[in-house]
């Protein structure tokens, strides 16, 4: 019975001498986790961000009123600053709340 479990040690012993301690490792590609979130004013040219376009600014704030940043929206620093503007001036004539209850 001993010699049995000299004979499988043999192969497993001769592949490990065979691995290269050397050997340069390529660590594998990664794979992005999260769909790029495209600007949607960039890429529909005919979306016009106006504080009269009451149905798109209230995409662009939460429940509480306030104004989402660009990595959850996707949108571009530019036209970021546009909505955040837009919004203001809605809230300033009362067509969105400054906050919700």
């Amino acid at each position: 019975m001993s010699e049995d479990t000299t004979q499988q040690e043999a192969p497993v012993v001769a592949e490990a001498a065979a691995i290269d301690p050397n050997a340069i490792r390529v660590p594998a590609p990664r794979v992005p986790r999260f769909k790029k979130k495209v600007c949607r004013f960039c890429h529909n040219k005919d979306a016009v961000i106006d504080y009269k376009k009451i149905d798109v600014l209230e995409r662009f704030i939460t429940d509480r009123g306030k104004i989402l940043p660009r990595r959850i929206t996707g949108t571009c620093a530019k036209h970021q600053r546009a909505l955040a503007q837009e919004i203001k001036r809605a809230r300033m004539i009362a067509l969105l709340p400054f906050v919700e209850m």
